[in-house]
């Protein structure tokens, strides 16, 4: 019987570790003309838990009109464990992507007030955006720099109305007046605590309704048994 009572209290501890267990994502973005580059970054328990995911390259291939995209994941505080895919996406998996959203939609009552009430519980810090824009003419690059500031003073009074802003984000906008340049960089850091997560998903599940539809595309295809497309 005692055994039993402390596996049982090994385990509800453990649970309640797990439960209040902060996750940090880390997002890095460069664009750069014809060059983009997105990481993204997850940590847990200082590091000891680690996934990187790496798309270094987006672009067109010349024999199809799709996107072609070069995925890396690593796993653990080295990057012990690597992969590597190549995927290709054209309008058909926009289009899928766009009826899976629509699928969820249809199919959990009150969606938007999960979704709204879990980004209440994240935190999101270190934002920083920089951007370097011109199209070769004064005027138009004057006007297309205020079209930027704007854009990205809405995007930011979107997130710290959903989400906890807890600093400042650091914006530039560098004008160049005498070239075509398109270069950004945005970084960011989201925090969330898994118990948040796992209640996010029983209310999804919970308030589910109707048949399980057939998602076509990641990462909701997972839930189908399908699989996106690989080159």
């Amino acid at each position: 019987m005692k055994w039993v009572l402390l596996i049982i209290l090994i385990l509800t501890v453990l649970a309640i570790i797990i439960l209040i267990t902060k996750v940090k994502i880390f997002l890095d973005y460069f664009h750069g003309n014809d060059n983009d580059h997105f990481k993204v970054t997850i940590k847990a328990w200082g590091g000891l838990i680690r996934i990187k995911m790496e798309i270094p390259v987006v672009k067109v291939d010349d024999n199809s009109p799709t996107l072609v995209t070069e995925e890396k994941l690593s796993v653990g505080p080295k990057d012990n464990l690597k992969q590597e895919k190549t995927s290709q996406a054209d309008k058909t998996d926009l289009l899928n992507s766009i009826k899976d959203v629509n699928q969820l939609v249809i199919h959990v009552v009150g969606l938007h007030k999960i979704i709204r009430d879990f980004l209440k519980k994240v935190t999101i810090r270190n934002i920083e955006w920089h951007t370097m824009v011109g199209v070769g003419d004064a005027a138009a690059t004057g006007v297309l720099s205020g079209a930027f500031w704007a854009v990205k003073g809405g995007a930011i009074g979107i997130l710290s109305h959903y989400m906890k802003l807890k600093e400042m984000p650091v914006m530039t906008i560098t004008p160049s007046f005498q070239h075509a340049v398109s270069i950004t960089s945005f970084k960011c850091m989201f925090q969330v605590r898994v118990g948040h997560a796992i209640l996010a998903g029983i209310k999804l599940v919970k308030y589910w309704k109707g048949g399980w539809p057939e998602f076509k595309t990641k990462p909701l295809s997972v839930l189908s048994g399908d699989k996106t497309k690989t080159v």
